[in-house]
């Protein structure tokens, strides 16, 4: 067991939770640090680029303006001025096509300058009057200064609007690499910050959940070694919960099922307890009569009739015990089906009157029955009914003293309503409950010839017809006992 206790750290929930909370809060931290510096690099360039656009449009408009004007020095002056005020790199170049290209004293470079740079491409086409004015600007990395740059070029125009000329603005951006930098540092920070947070964060939540758990495995060895009482005490309001919960109901029905199991095992031990007991005396009967007459001790015809009798009533004794002993069992099994058909519960009265008669007649005990109807048809073993009546009635004949009345009443309702009333010593409360268990018997003089199994196969084959036995008793007053049966409408 304590082998089994060592986890190894890889495999410990804890270890599990953190590296799957790492590993997410990693990419999510990559993914967001990438589309971060995706966004705000191409949204940082293409506001540059727009207010570059917007600045070589004005700067253009006034280049032209003093072309048409000839203002040649204020234009060199608004040149210097936007230089020292901005970041800007300006350049003027002279269209060699034009019949009258602009000025030398507006001229920085000239076109011939820029034939072996990767500019002329973008001034060619400020020449050539392009529309598409996203043609007339360029990002990358600048050829002379060999940084990133943003560059825009605007046509110059002279009289008659020809393209006298071009101007070309440029905008070191290499400072935007440092902001790039800068907040990757400080994401790489903020994640090893959230991790830290998080080995807290998960800490606590791999301590709610291994906790928990690991009660729930202690609880569980223990119902695995055979303690029942033990609980998880486990009190949550989610799936945990809800799992603690079914391992204390597994504990609880565990526990009923022990209680079961040595309630049976006592019962068992009791059955053969009581069957050894009521097969000894028989037996011991007939090994003392056996051994007399191998002796030889007995001579005389009559006393070997009279031994001969007893012999044969003793056998009969343990056939009696050992047939109803087979029937409980049987009836007992909750597979045995018996076969039912449409039975006439007064014939049946009827039947067991005719057979109890000769006992009731030698106590002088009257049987009355009491019907509204010729018939009280039920479906049902017709044996069986007969078997179970004749145990009730024959009962009450044996604690019902001479002279007295046996009252047997069936009523009809929705249901068929069967009773059996003796004028008889009663029944005392505390023993109601134990008169179906088997081989139970009062010490009633009664009872001495019985074995204690007649009301229990009679409440099993009650219990096989969906009905029950319904006892009520008080000392010196008489039992009565009740049937509910559901009866049986013959389609004619």
């Amino acid at each position: 067991m304590a082998k089994e206790n060592k986890v190894r750290i890889y495999n410990r929930l804890f270890f599990k939770l953190y590296l799957n909370y790492a590993v997410m809060l990693l990419v999510t931290a990559v993914l967001i640090g990438l589309i971060f510096m995706k966004l705000y690099e191409d949204t940082t360039m293409r506001n540059h680029k727009e207010q570059l656009e917007e600045q070589a449009e004005r700067f253009s408009a006034k280049a032209t303006e003093y072309i048409i004007t000839r203002q040649y020095d204020d234009f060199l002056e608004d040149t210097n001025i936007l230089y020292e005020m901005t970041d800007l790199d300006i350049w003027t170049i002279p269209n060699p096509t034009a019949s009258k290209p602009m000025d030398e004293s507006m001229i920085t470079n000239t076109y011939k300058e820029m034939i072996d740079t990767g500019y002329v491409d973008i001034i060619n086409r400020a020449f050539s009057k392009s529309n598409d004015l996203s043609k007339l600007s360029k990002i990358g990395d600048d050829e002379i200064y060999g940084v990133p740059m943003i560059t825009v070029a605007r046509p110059v125009y002279g009289e008659n609007l020809e393209i006298v000329g071009a101007v070309l603005l440029k905008l070191m951006v290499e400072g935007q690499k440092k902001v790039v930098a800068d907040s990757m540092t400080l994401i790489v920070f903020s994640s090893v910050v959230a991790l830290a947070i998080s080995f807290v964060i998960v800490i606590v939540f791999a301590t709610e959940l291994s906790l928990p758990i690991s009660r729930m495995r202690v609880t569980a060895l223990e119902l695995a070694s055979g303690d029942y009482n033990s609980k998880t005490g486990i009190k949550r309001n989610d799936e945990i919960g809800d799992l603690a919960k079914t391992v204390d109901i597994l504990s609880e029905k565990l526990l009923e099922n022990d209680i079961q199991r040595k309630n049976l095992d006592q019962m068992r031990l009791d059955f053969f307890a009581n069957v050894s007991h009521e097969l000894r005396t028989p037996i011991t009967v007939m090994r003392a009569y056996t051994e007399t007459l191998v002796d030889g001790v007995v001579k005389e015809e009559d006393k070997l009739v009279q031994y001969y009798d007893r012999m044969l009533s003793e056998c009969k004794t343990m056939e009696r015990l050992v047939g109803d002993l087979l029937l409980l069992s049987k009836m007992q099994n909750p597979d045995f089906a018996i076969e039912k058909e449409p039975v006439n519960l007064v014939q049946v009265f009827d039947d067991i009157i005719r057979s109890a008669g000769t006992i009731a007649e030698k106590k002088k005990i009257n049987i009355k029955v009491t019907k509204e109807s010729p018939a009280y048809m039920i479906l049902g073993d017709y044996d069986r009914l007969r078997q179970m009546f004749m145990v009730i009635l024959d009962n009450a004949i044996k604690f019902s003293d001479e002279n007295k009345t046996v009252h047997i009443n069936l009523s009809k309702t929705d249901k068929i309503k069967v009773s059996i009333r003796d004028e008889g010593i009663g029944i005392d409360e505390s023993e109601i409950s134990n008169i179906f268990e088997k081989f139970y018997k009062s010490n009633l003089r009664q009872n001495a010839g019985g074995s204690g199994l007649g009301l229990a196969i009679a409440k099993q084959i009650a219990q096989k017809h969906g009905s029950n036995i319904e006892v009520s008793s008080a000392p010196g007053e008489g039992t009565e006992f009740s049937f509910i049966f559901s009866a049986y409408e013959m389609d004619f």
